[in-house]
């Protein structure tokens, strides 16, 4: 059989009569010819068209491209489906507890899918939270000639206000119409800032397995339909060449993610899906890779939550490749990417087309990258905040605790107005087999920026969105689930954030931290019967990446 048929050339081997002459009369069914099917690769379209979100609802036109591509490129396409949960919609009731769930779930599906119907490669098409780094997981478990396809960002309302001051940051504006404007969706595509959506899109390019520049293209672009015509094309000579996923999926590239993610001001949920991509590859990834490279690695962008800009201001200033251009001298330049050239042949051809929005190191917005790992006696395993998004005066901050049992909890207290400056709110329970599912606490920080608060501290065994500002700190690990020192905090006790020195402690002794767990009593939530509890049981703790075991 020839090589661009390994996998499914099972389908129409004749050699195990008469159940061939079973798969063949069920395939023509499809309305496929047989012959030229049995000669040509077939090429799964896993696609992420869903209709409930911005992210996901143009993708069925973009999936048609692809496909044209691959009939055009010898190929022979099929198309099928995953979950696309939107976190905005779930976010701030019980739904939220399912969405990190969900990328498991989907990289489960597209495996599993696409090694029992014996594709040859595979065309994945998303852009949104948990969707990206779900299928990346898959193709790193698949290990076939893999390509991304990334729906692109949208644009906010607000660039079609007149009142828009060249920012689509909602700290730019004091009119509530204003600032609700830099958060409405306004066209399809994944939300423009850089929260998790567009970091795994950037990602991508960064990893190797999306077309140098395609990342950034707006959803509604028409280079983004010439995006997926080619990448359709693209991979039938993938196969041909058996340029597979681990080939491009390799530890040097999971370092150049690292360095973009910092170098972009990535959101924090980076720190669970790269550790989970690596653990797909049989790799390890530990938190403190991030700290190991966030000291000599700049913020270079400034994307909202971290800045002014959009990510359309980054597309127009020359897009991911001229993000690696000014960090080239940190990144594994010999990493191959999907077209089957190299970091460093991306790079030479990149152009920094606007200095103002991708400045030079020296001009960073920040001199080291933005995702930071704390440890201390109240994190022990690890914890991670966006410093990026945090104000220089709030870097340092210490404070005495508010407890809360939940995030609900919390929001409650907002409503009531019983918060007072200078405390440090703790939520707890809401981490991976706490809540279960470690869902995003987006909707405090929203209420608590809306409420005018300037001097509070969060911390959580949950998680933040990207979108999140200000000195919030997640994934604290172990979490109050499983005993970890977070279960323990009381009212008053006096906690201190040190971001400069990599830091998360609490003014307890380890005698009095042991004295408050013998007394301690685990909080289990009741959880529906069916995915989550099997979940519930199998997940493990964020600081590996929150992946199922």
């Amino acid at each position: 059989m020839a090589a661009k048929k390994q996998q499914s050339g099972a389908i129409f081997d004749d050699s195990d009569f008469p159940v061939s002459v079973v798969r063949k009369t069920i395939f023509q069914g499809t309305g496929a010819d047989v012959e030229e099917s049995g000669e040509k690769p077939l090429i799964a379209v896993a696609n992420s068209l869903t209709e409930i979100n911005p992210g996901h609802m143009h993708l069925g036109t973009l999936a048609a491209r692809v496909k044209d591509g691959i009939h055009v490129g010898g190929g022979v396409p099929f198309e099928f489906n995953v979950p696309a949960p939107c976190d905005g919609i779930a976010m701030g009731h019980e739904g939220m507890r399912f969405i990190l769930a969900q990328r498991d779930l989907i990289a489960d599906t597209v495996e599993t899918h696409i090694r029992s119907m014996r594709f040859d490669a595979v065309v994945m098409i998303a852009s949104c939270d948990k969707i990206v780094p779900g299928m990346i997981m898959a193709a790193a478990r698949l290990d076939l000639p893999t390509i991304f396809v990334t729906g692109g960002p949208n644009a906010f309302d607000i660039r079609f206000k007149p009142t828009m001051k060249g920012s689509v940051s909602h700290k730019d504006y004091e009119d509530l119409a204003d600032k609700f404007a830099t958060a409405t969706c306004a066209t399809c595509g994944a939300c423009e800032i850089m929260g998790t959506a567009n970091t795994f899109q950037c990602l991508t390019e960064a990893l190797g397995l999306a077309f140098p520049g395609s990342a950034n293209v707006p959803a509604y672009h028409t280079e983004k339909l010439l995006c997926a015509h080619r990448s359709g094309k693209r991979i039938v000579e993938m196969v041909d060449e058996e340029l597979t996923a681990r080939k491009i999926l390799t530890a040097k590239a999971i370092e150049n993610a690292i360095v973009v993610d910092l170098a972009i001001g990535g959101s924090t949920n980076a720190t669970l899906h790269l550790p989970a991509i690596a653990h797909s590859l049989g790799q390890e990834l530990p938190l403190a890779t991030f700290n190991e490279y966030n000291k000599k690695i700049p913020t270079i962008l400034g994307i909202a939550p971290n800045g002014p800009h959009g990510i359309l201001d980054l597309y127009k200033a020359g897009g991911i490749p001229a993000v690696m251009k000014r960090v080239e001298a940190d990144l594994n330049l010999d990493a191959l990417n999907v077209t089957g050239r190299t970091v460093a042949e991306v790079v030479e051809a990149a152009v920094v087309a606007d200095e103002s929005v991708i400045p030079d190191r020296q001009n960073a917005r920040l001199p080291e990258g933005g995702t930071v790992i704390l440890t201390g006696n109240l994190a022990p395993d690890g914890a991670v905040v966006k410093q990026s998004a945090v104000a220089e005066d709030m870097r340092v901050f210490s404070g005495p605790a508010r407890v809360f049992e939940s995030e609900a909890d919390c929001l409650a207290a907002i409503r009531e107005n019983t918060l007072v400056e200078g405390q440090v709110l703790v939520i707890r329970n809401e981490g991976p087999k706490g809540a279960p599912g470690m869902p995003e606490m987006l909707a405090v920080t929203m209420a608590l920026d809306l409420q005018g608060y300037k001097r509070l501290a969060l911390i959580t065994d949950g998680r933040f969105s990207g979108a999140t500002s200000g000195p919030c700190i997640g994934h604290i690990s172990p979490e109050a689930y499983g005993g970890g020192p977070i279960a323990l905090l009381e009212e008053g006790d006096e906690i201190t954030v040190n971001i400069p020195a990599r830091t998360l402690s609490v003014n307890l002794s380890d005698q009095q931290m042991e004295e408050r767990r013998k007394a301690w009593i685990p909080v289990v939530r009741e959880t529906p019967p069916g995915y989550m509890q099997r979940y519930r049981k199998h997940v493990s703790s964020a600081c590996k990446g929150a992946v199922l075991e």
